[in-house]
């Protein structure tokens, strides 16, 4: 009987979580696993995104997933930006992993933890069109181990 109970417990939570994770507000959220967590000092990750309205204001997010062996406290990256009428921005950013105790910032259990990186909010796109963004490790190191997933999130801002 308590297990029929907590069956149901578990069944209801997990739709609710699904009901909320599932905002409408989110125009693009994806990740890309980076194979067996060796992520190379050349391989860019890459996201297509096809913005439509120039007037909405959004939030700008990265996600990352990263295990516990990870050598480093923090993660520098570049991200590229590709516009649609061709030009290109480079912009060089710092991700703060751990505190400065060494305690692991984000969330989960075990050997894996979890970060969603806010890098800009309200932001507004310049003009329609598709977008192409590439993020690379910037570490000082040729393979960099421990980070297992890199994503995008833009969700529209909603005072």
């Amino acid at each position: 009987m308590i297990y029929k109970v907590f069956k149901q417990f578990v069944v209801l939570l997990s739709g609710c979580i699904l009901l909320i994770s599932c905002s409408s507000n989110t125009i693009f959220d994806q990740q890309v696993v980076i194979p067996d967590g060796r992520w190379y000092k050349n391989e860019a990750v890459k996201f297509e995104v096809n913005i439509a309205d120039t007037l909405t204001h959004y939030d700008f997010d990265i996600t990352l997933r990263h295990t516990t062996d990870y050598r480093f406290s923090n993660l520098y990256i570049f991200l590229i930006t590709r516009f649609p009428e061709g030009k290109t921005s480079r912009d060089t950013i710092e991700f703060k992993l751990a505190d400065p105790a060494g305690k692991w910032l984000g969330n989960g259990w075990g050997s894996t933890r979890d970060n969603d990186i806010n890098l800009k909010s309200q932001m507004r796109f310049p003009e329609p069109g598709s977008y192409q963004f590439l993020i690379l490790q910037a570490m000082r190191t040729d393979t960099l181990k421990g980070i297992t997933d890199v994503g995008l999130r833009l969700t529209e801002f909603v005072q």
